[in-house]
């Protein structure tokens, strides 16, 4: 009986953080506009522009609390380089 309230605490207490989950670094979203906004959204980041910044893709998108994020995408593998948070 100990075993399975234990199992069903850990469930709980994860479960928020599964759902805060946001891409990362690394992640490797597409080089194009509807992979990369299809695998973002995916990741919990709604999509609402996308701009060239220099050398790489410029993603602003929005969290579920509605925080802003630029998540920065190489535009030949299309593996997130750099993720900031908060940015107009």
């Amino acid at each position: 009986m100990k075993k399975s309230a234990l199992v069903l605490a850990l469930a709980l207490t994860a479960a928020p953080l599964a759902a805060l989950a946001m891409p990362a670094v690394g992640d490797v979203v597409g080089t194009n506009p509807s992979d990369a906004t299809a695998a973002l959204e995916k990741a919990g980041c709604m999509v609402k522009d996308f701009e060239a910044e220099g050398s790489k893709i410029e993603a602003k998108c929005t969290d579920e609390a509605g925080s802003l994020h630029e998540v920065y995408i190489d535009p030949k593998t299309g593996a997130i380089t750099e993720i900031k948070m908060g940015e107009e």
